[in-house]
């Protein structure tokens, strides 16, 4: 099998590559000029997704291959609402144009989501089903770009779902938590924003297996439990053992260009049932996620 991982070089597309299964020939592309990582092949390094040309040019170019993995994404939640257009054309006419080139040459496509697609006014946690409502600019060019990408290739896409990612690569809550706890003598973080942290060491395989499958249809992939992001940062500090003092505040005490879901957790049952077992509770995945960082700087 010959797969292409859209959004190499960022977090979670760097450990697509990393954990491509057996007998997998796995190739990347990014904005990063090609070769930037060492491993696996970087098809091609600078392609502009928006522009189908491009796309056409690039899957032609390293044909034949069976199925895509589509993680490139703006991903910028505050700054989308001061570039939209930038936003629209990465989230959501990108994601349209590899599903109508893998289309038109039979290839499976999936295509990673967010949790921002929901307005977080819920109490239970979202169906995949559930009405779609977001916020801000970055989860409502997420939510074109699945639509505009189910209608281009409704008979060969998956659409996964996610949301609060970290992972051994890129920049996220953890890093940041750990570096202002560096600087800082306490902490005041947000506890009424509810979700479920995700790391891509836990989404990775979920994606491969989606994949494998050609299971289509719309699957939400995050770790299991709930916490908030005070929550997050205690469980974080605790595993590091840094003592710095963290404070539960409002999201009024922080207020952000974008709005968030106050609450997003995601209902990951079909995905269960699909692959036979849930990803690990947050807690569990964060203790792995620390395991492998002391690993690696220890070696």
């Amino acid at each position: 099998m010959r797969v292409l991982v859209t959004g190499a070089a960022g977090m979670l597309g760097s450990q697509l590559l990393l954990d491509a299964p057996a007998g997998v020939e796995v190739f990347g592309t990014d904005l990063a000029p090609a070769g930037a990582r060492e491993g696996p092949v970087f098809a091609h390094g600078g392609v502009d997704l928006g522009e189908p040309e491009e796309v056409e040019r690039l899957l032609d170019e390293i044909a034949p291959l069976d199925a895509i993995l589509h993680c490139a994404a703006y991903t910028a939640v505050d700054r989308a609402e001061e570039e939209p257009e930038l936003a629209h054309r990465v989230n959501a006419l990108a994601p349209e144009n590899v599903a109508q080139a893998a289309q038109e040459r039979g290839l499976f496509m999936v295509l990673v989501s967010t949790d921002f697609v929901f307005d977080g006014r819920g109490h239970e946690p979202y169906r995949p089903t559930d009405p779609k409502a977001p916020l801000g600019v970055y989860g409502r060019t997420k939510l074109e770009g699945e639509e505009r990408s189910n209608r281009a290739h409704p008979e060969g896409l998956a659409i996964v779902r996610t949301q609060w990612l970290y992972g051994p690569r890129g920049e996220h809550f953890p890093g940041t938590m750990l570096r202002l706890a560096s600087q800082r003598d306490e902490l005041k973080v947000v506890d009424d924003q509810v979700g479920s942290p995700t790391s891509t060491l836990e989404l990775s395989p979920a994606l491969w297996d989606v994949l494998r499958k050609r299971a289509t249809g719309i699957y939400h992939a995050a770790c299991e439990g709930r916490a908030s992001w005070y929550d997050f940062a205690k469980a974080i500090l605790e595993l590091w053992d840094d003592n710095t003092p963290v404070h539960p505040c409002g999201t009024e005490e922080f207020p952000r260009p974008a709005p968030r879901p106050a609450f997003s957790v995601l209902d990951c049952s079909d995905l269960t049932r699909l692959r036979g077992r849930a990803l690990e509770p947050w807690r569990i995945a964060l203790s792995n996620y620390h395991r492998a960082e002391s690993q690696v700087r220890h070696e």
